[in-house]
């Protein structure tokens, strides 16, 4: 698991990762070297004792072959079993590695604090605090320009277009002024931006943002996945289990239990286990995550009606979606 990283949101967070380079491993080197020779070995023979013999019968042949495929099933039997080891002891040393850095953490803050947990709760929320400044920061810069021209520009007088112009902030007035959200770009918005030059990433999300509704959920998945990135969990280093549209449905339609239980498709235990001991000892990160999971609900309850299959599936693949199935899994939400 990577340590954590400094910069803004958008890079904390949001962005694609590099992930793990695959190739053939020593194992599978060593297996074809052996099959390879193996094959020259068995041709030679096989060569020499039909010249000798003169041919033979039918069973004869499939004993041969039989001979002959056998050790090459060992052998490659043998390369996927190391593999399959080596892969059970990385992940073993990644969660053994997870679990020792929450427990010095937990060591080191309790000796820091003594008995008393108040500075070290108030040393927490300050830093969110922080990390909420610059994702306002940062939002501010997505905001359209007519929004921001009108939300500061002086009005001496008191006529009621003057007046009306800060309720932007609070989406009222730029509802009237622009046309819907559409889902596509709401998806989009769900997703961020992949890059810095990701000109329509970051369009969907001023647009999303100018919705009154979307733009609470919006902030809300940006809060989790700086938190979630302090941790070093990133929602591209996740490859959850694909859920049915019809259970997206059954969910936003109330449903819980065994039935949507798919939605918890997330299996990496590393990502689960940091998550749910930072659950269990920040309860500001359980309230910023419980917050979220309220906010995804209650859109979900709203998208779900109008959208297409296709819609949900391009919903479930977003980042905040990512999200939501993994805090959803850790609170047990979906049974």
């Amino acid at each position: 698991m990577a340590g954590k990283k400094q910069g803004t949101p958008f890079e904390m967070g949001f962005f694609t990762r590099p992930g793990r380079e695959a190739g053939m491993t020593r194992a599978d080197i060593v297996a074809a070297a052996l099959s390879v020779l193996w094959l020259a070995v068995a041709g030679l023979v096989l060569a020499f004792g039909r010249r000798a013999d003169g041919g033979g019968d039918l069973s004869g042949i499939v004993l041969l072959l039989l001979a002959v495929v056998t050790p090459l099933a060992l052998i490659w039997v043998g390369a996927a079993t190391i593999r399959s080891a080596r892969i059970l002891r990385e992940d073993s040393a990644r969660l053994n590695a997870a679990l020792d850095a929450l427990r010095q953490s937990q060591i080191q803050q309790q000796r820091a604090g003594g008995t008393d947990l108040r500075p070290t709760l108030e040393r927490r929320i300050e830093e969110i605090a922080e990390a909420q400044r610059k994702t306002e920061t940062v939002v501010a810069t997505f905001v359209s320009t007519r929004a921001r021209e009108a939300a500061a520009e002086p009005h001496p007088a008191p006529p009621p277009q003057p007046e009306a112009q800060p309720s932007l902030a609070l989406g009222a007035t730029a509802e009237t002024l622009q046309p819907p959200l559409e889902k596509r770009e709401f998806i989009r918005a769900l997703n961020f931006p992949e890059t810095t030059e990701d000109r329509d990433g970051f369009r969907a999300l001023r647009r999303a943002l100018d919705d009154r509704m979307a733009a609470k959920l919006i902030r809300s998945a940006q809060d989790v996945l700086t938190l979630l990135s302090q941790e070093g969990i990133y929602m591209d280093d996740l490859t959850p289990d694909r859920a049915r549209p019809e259970i997206w449905r059954r969910f936003a339609q109330g449903e819980r239990g065994a039935g949507v239980s798919a939605l918890g498709g997330v299996r990496d235990r590393s990502c689960l286990a940091l998550t749910a001991a930072r659950m269990k000892q920040d309860p500001v990160f359980r309230d910023v995550a419980h917050h979220f999971l309220r906010q995804f609900d209650r859109i979900l309850t709203e998208f779900e009606p109008d959208a297409t299959d296709q819609e949900l599936s391009d919903l479930a693949e977003t980042r905040t979606a990512r999200a939501f199935m993994l805090l959803g899994r850790v609170t047990g939400m979906f049974g």
